[in-house]
């Protein structure tokens, strides 16, 4: 397995940062991805990274980021995209290959619906690679790589941090019915916690719901003590709900944004896993850029792993700048 240190060594010796260029649906656009600086002295490719997730979500802004960051440094055209539908998300796929893109970078979150789309693309001679979703599915589907977690240790660190804290009787909010990487993370917690815990699906793209789902939860049953979700949007509107409700139950979540680093400071968000989405959108695009000019592959045949690390109390000011930035 490839260690954090050694991705970044590997980062520091062919990156160049930051200049940031992108397109959206094939039309480039310019961004701030971070300082100026080179672009590699490399023949321009077009690779098209296609995700799961709407447009907007502070998360996936952070993996966007990362990815221009990178196809700027490697004198690539971005083309990035998300669809929240499985069937969408795979069309998207198909027009990328149809459009003669050089590469590709993919989330996996429901694999059944991208497998066939993803294989064809393989055949015909497109590098693919996965990131964030697809632990479990990217090697079996003939991926070159994946960037991310594993999400069943990350939620078995979770449960147990979970059970540390004293938590007896916690909730782990799924707000995407069926993603396999979200079910996985809540299968790891309820491993890792032993105690007692119950899922809860919620809308994730419907915020109102998502308070009120998690407020009638937290009255029905006044014993529990934590809420663990998924998301950092989804985390700050469970304080809504913990408060709302009278509730003493403790938040915390999987994934951070730039306004859970304030919840965090003020105790009101206990702790946040962190899986580095920045770093995930860089080194898909990265691999990539490595393996069209230099037949490069990183990881050994195995994933290479970005998280999970916590970030509670006790580091949140070492990411603080970092994350008003918008890199972590």
């Amino acid at each position: 397995m490839i260690s954090t240190r050694r991705v970044i060594v590997a980062l520091v010796a062919t990156a160049a940062t930051l200049t940031a260029c992108s397109s959206t649906g094939g039309a480039p656009e310019s961004s701030g991805g971070g300082s100026n600086a080179g672009t590699a002295d490399t023949p321009r490719a077009t690779i098209a990274m296609i995700t799961h997730a709407p447009p907007g979500d502070t998360f996936w802004d952070l993996i966007r980021r990362g990815a221009e960051a990178a196809a700027a440094k490697d004198n690539i055209e971005l083309r990035y995209n998300g669809e929240v539908e499985a069937p969408n998300q795979a069309n998207l796929v198909q027009n990328a290959v149809d459009s003669g893109v050089d590469a590709l970078a993919v989330t996996l979150a429901k694999p059944d619906a991208m497998r066939p789309n993803v294989e064809a693309a393989i055949a015909g001679g497109v590098p693919v690679v996965a990131f964030n979703s697809g632990y479990d599915n990217w090697k079996d589907m003939g991926l070159q790589g994946y960037f991310g977690q594993d999400e069943r240790i990350a939620g078995i660190a979770a449960g147990e941090r979970l059970k540390a804290d004293g938590a007896t009787n916690a909730v782990c909010v799924i707000q995407e019915q069926g993603a396999v990487s979200l079910e996985a993370r809540c299968a790891g917690v309820a491993e890792g916690f032993g105690g007692k815990i119950e899922n809860l699906n919620v809308n994730g793209q419907d915020l109102p719901s998502v308070q009120a789902t998690i407020q009638a939860k937290l009255q029905q049953d006044p014993s529990i003590d934590a809420v663990l979700t998924l998301g950092a949007p989804i985390a700050l509107t469970a304080v809504e709900s913990a408060s709302a409700a009278g509730s003493t139950a403790e938040i915390a979540t999987f994934d951070t944004n730039g306004a859970l680093v304030d919840a965090i400071k003020s105790g009101s968000v206990k702790w946040a896993i962190d899986q580095q989405p920045y770093l995930q959108g860089y080194l898909a695009i990265d691999s990539l850029w490595l393996y069209l000019n230099n037949k490069n592959t990183l990881g050994g045949g195995q994933a290479v792993l970005t998280g999970p690390s916590f970030i509670d109390n006790t580091n949140i000011d070492a990411i603080a700048d970092l994350a008003a930035a918008g890199t972590r």
